[in-house]
């Protein structure tokens, strides 16, 4: 029984935080294949972000294995913001421009 030549296995690269066209291009330098799990039309997508990927980087694939991308967060995951807000306790003081300056008089007229 004759075998079959392996295929050579090419390292995933990093596509999180890539925009959809510059993960293409990656895609196609390092030999593997984009699969967008929430973007049917991958093209469309050109423009935003790559927040989360499988496999991880870094992972020997076969050569043009498909490695899935995704576009937004799923229920639970990431999604920015700042983390958790406390309010500041005790609140600023008071004070600003009325502490700082003088009330006028009132003979004070501005100026013509």
């Amino acid at each position: 029984m004759p075998k079959t030549p392996k295929t050579p296995e090419v390292p995933v690269p990093k596509f999180v935080g890539q925009m959809a066209v510059d993960a293409q291009a990656a895609a196609v330098a390092y030999g593997v294949r984009l699969a967008a799990g929430d973007r049917p039309d991958l093209a469309g997508a050109a423009v935003e972000y790559v927040v989360r990927q499988y496999p991880l980087p870094g992972v020997e694939v076969p050569r043009d294995a498909v490695v899935t991308v995704w576009f937004d967060f799923g229920e639970g995951e990431g999604g920015g913001g700042a983390g958790v807000r406390v309010p500041r306790e005790p609140g600023p003081r008071g004070g600003g421009l009325r502490r700082e300056l003088p009330e006028p008089a009132e003979s004070f007229s501005p100026c013509p």
